[in-house]
Protein backbone atom coordinates (compact mmCIF):
# COMPACT_ATOMS: atom_id res chain seq x y z
CA UNK A 1 0.00 0.00 0.00
CA UNK A 2 1.44 3.59 -0.84
CA UNK A 3 0.24 6.59 0.17
CA UNK A 4 -0.14 10.06 -0.29
CA UNK A 5 -1.55 13.04 1.92
CA UNK A 6 -2.59 15.92 0.91
CA UNK A 7 -4.59 18.96 1.65
CA UNK A 8 -2.85 21.05 4.56
CA UNK A 9 -1.89 24.92 4.08
CA UNK A 10 -1.65 27.78 6.33
CA UNK A 11 -4.96 28.51 8.30
CA UNK A 12 -6.04 30.86 10.63
CA UNK A 13 -7.30 30.21 14.79
CA UNK A 14 -10.77 28.69 14.41
CA UNK A 15 -10.59 27.93 10.91
CA UNK A 16 -10.78 24.40 9.26
CA UNK A 17 -8.88 21.76 7.28
CA UNK A 18 -9.59 19.19 5.12
CA UNK A 19 -6.90 16.26 4.87
CA UNK A 20 -6.96 13.43 2.79
CA UNK A 21 -5.26 10.42 2.14
CA UNK A 22 -5.13 8.45 -1.33
CA UNK A 23 -4.18 4.97 -1.13
CA UNK A 24 -2.75 2.57 -3.99
CA UNK A 25 -3.63 -1.21 -3.82
CA UNK A 26 -6.33 -3.20 -4.23
CA UNK A 27 -6.18 -4.21 -0.67
CA UNK A 28 -6.57 -0.65 1.46
CA UNK A 29 -10.15 -1.56 2.52
CA UNK A 30 -9.06 -4.16 4.77
CA UNK A 31 -6.45 -1.89 5.84
CA UNK A 32 -6.96 -0.05 9.40
CA UNK A 33 -5.87 3.67 8.96
CA UNK A 34 -4.60 6.64 11.37
CA UNK A 35 -3.27 9.74 11.14
CA UNK A 36 -0.64 11.40 13.71
CA UNK A 37 1.17 14.51 13.42
CA UNK A 38 4.90 15.64 14.66
CA UNK A 39 5.49 19.40 15.81
CA UNK A 40 8.69 20.78 15.59
CA UNK A 41 10.74 19.72 18.13
CA UNK A 42 8.51 17.23 19.61
CA UNK A 43 7.36 13.11 18.97
CA UNK A 44 5.23 11.85 16.80
CA UNK A 45 1.35 11.72 18.17
CA UNK A 46 -1.12 9.97 17.24
CA UNK A 47 -4.26 11.92 16.32
CA UNK A 48 -7.32 9.54 15.37
CA UNK A 49 -8.14 6.28 14.09
CA UNK A 50 -10.74 4.71 11.68
CA UNK A 51 -11.22 0.75 11.08
CA UNK A 52 -10.81 -0.80 8.06
CA UNK A 53 -14.60 -0.62 7.66
CA UNK A 54 -15.27 3.02 8.97
CA UNK A 55 -17.87 1.58 11.44
CA UNK A 56 -14.99 2.55 14.67
CA UNK A 57 -13.22 5.55 15.10
CA UNK A 58 -10.82 6.75 17.95
CA UNK A 59 -9.28 10.54 18.52
CA UNK A 60 -6.66 12.00 21.45
CA UNK A 61 -8.76 13.79 23.82
CA UNK A 62 -7.25 17.15 22.82
CA UNK A 63 -9.07 16.70 19.34
CA UNK A 64 -12.49 15.03 20.11
CA UNK A 65 -15.21 17.18 18.87
CA UNK A 66 -13.26 19.25 16.52
CA UNK A 67 -11.47 16.17 14.14
CA UNK A 68 -13.58 13.73 12.38
CA UNK A 69 -12.01 10.82 10.47
CA UNK A 70 -14.06 9.11 7.82
CA UNK A 71 -13.00 6.85 4.87
CA UNK A 72 -14.25 6.07 1.40
CA UNK A 73 -12.66 2.59 0.19
CA UNK A 74 -14.62 2.86 -2.83
CA UNK A 75 -11.89 5.69 -3.98
CA UNK A 76 -9.55 4.29 -1.32
CA UNK A 77 -9.23 7.70 0.85
CA UNK A 78 -9.38 8.45 4.42
CA UNK A 79 -9.72 11.54 5.12
CA UNK A 80 -9.12 13.84 8.20
CA UNK A 81 -11.75 16.74 8.86
CA UNK A 82 -10.32 19.49 11.15
CA UNK A 83 -12.86 21.93 12.51
CA UNK A 84 -12.04 25.00 15.07
CA UNK A 85 -8.76 24.98 14.58
CA UNK A 86 -5.52 26.34 17.07
CA UNK A 87 -2.12 26.95 16.67
CA UNK A 88 -0.74 24.19 18.85
CA UNK A 89 -2.54 22.01 15.88
CA UNK A 90 0.60 23.08 14.16
CA UNK A 91 2.56 20.26 12.55
CA UNK A 92 3.13 17.70 9.98
CA UNK A 93 0.15 15.48 9.43
CA UNK A 94 1.28 11.82 8.71
CA UNK A 95 -1.45 9.04 7.29
CA UNK A 96 -0.78 5.61 8.20
CA UNK A 97 -2.53 2.43 7.33
CA UNK A 98 -1.76 -1.00 8.48
CA UNK A 99 -3.02 -4.82 7.94
CA UNK A 100 -6.32 -5.24 9.84
CA UNK A 101 -8.82 -4.07 10.32
CA UNK A 102 -9.13 -2.72 13.49
CA UNK A 103 -7.08 0.55 14.48
CA UNK A 104 -4.36 1.44 16.85
CA UNK A 105 -2.76 4.50 18.74
CA UNK A 106 0.99 3.00 18.45
CA UNK A 107 2.51 4.15 15.42
CA UNK A 108 4.69 1.41 15.66
CA UNK A 109 1.90 -0.70 14.64
CA UNK A 110 1.35 0.96 11.24
CA UNK A 111 3.91 -0.38 8.52
CA UNK A 112 2.67 2.12 5.84
CA UNK A 113 3.15 6.04 5.97
CA UNK A 114 2.68 9.03 3.52
CA UNK A 115 4.66 11.55 2.93
CA UNK A 116 3.34 14.10 5.13
CA UNK A 117 1.59 17.46 5.35
CA UNK A 118 1.97 20.77 6.98
CA UNK A 119 -0.39 22.66 8.79
CA UNK A 120 -0.29 25.90 10.04
CA UNK A 121 -2.35 27.54 12.36
CA UNK A 122 -1.74 31.20 13.10
CA UNK A 123 -3.21 33.21 16.08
Amino acid sequence: VQLQASGGGLVQAGGSLRLSCAASGRTFSSNAAGWFRQAPGKEREFVAGITSSGAGTIYRDSVKGRFTISRDNAKNTVFLQMNSLKPEDTAVYYCAARGGNVYSDRDYMYGYWGQGTLVTVSS
